[in-house]
């Protein structure tokens, strides 16, 4: 990647990727290597979408997006509560199975950005604390899952946590997320 390239989809499934790194560094090093890219073009794709992040002029948020991954795959108008809100899903090939969604409201502010379920696929089958897999889930699912989960501030952008109690043992965990895909499981917090 060159510093006058576009950035585009395989530059920001690295931003992805550079992020889960903290949590999951063996499966962001096979991730990367997928895509051909190199360590240091994980780090200039991070510190390239941090400067259009923070440009004194630069995108609205929605724009942003659109302009790094194109048109969505797909668009629908949302009612939450009074608020409308617009859902856009793009499909990353590193996860065939999901799509990063991205919720907006009125002119394009975002609302919420994150790794969601595919629309008609299936997601995995959660009964058990031991059944959570690193990058096998989303927080939807790990919410629907172990219902009643509590939403918790994540350690970073980007991170989410869920506390919830194991039915199989009622021991509380903690569930992290980068980007709303599953990372790790911690004990306590429930």
């Amino acid at each position: 990647m060159t510093a006058s390239a576009p950035l585009g989809p395989l530059q920001f499934r690295l931003v992805l990727l550079r992020r889960m790194a903290d949590h999951q560094p063996g499966l962001v090093e096979d991730a990367r290597h997928e895509p051909g890219a190199s360590l240091a073009g994980m780090r200039e794709a991070n510190r390239r979408w941090q400067a259009v992040l923070r440009a004194p002029r630069g995108r609205g948020a929605l724009r942003r997006y659109r302009s790094v991954l194109g048109e969505p795959e797909s668009s629908v108008r949302r009612r939450t509560g009074g608020l409308e809100c617009d859902v856009l899903l793009w499909p990353l090939p590193l996860w065939p199975g999901l799509r990063f969604e991205v919720t907006a409201g009125p002119g394009g502010a975002v609302w919420n950005e994150w790794l969601v379920r595919a629309p008609g696929t299936a997601g995995p089958e959660l009964r058990t604390a031991a059944g959570l897999r690193p990058w096998s889930c989303t927080v939807d699912e790990v919410a629907g899952a172990f219902a009643p989960a509590r939403p918790m501030e994540g350690s970073a952008p980007a991170r989410w946590a869920l506390a919830f109690t194991d039915p199989a043992d009622g021991r509380p965990h903690v569930a992290e997320f980068t980007w709303g895909l599953f990372q790790r499981l911690l004990p306590g917090g429930a």
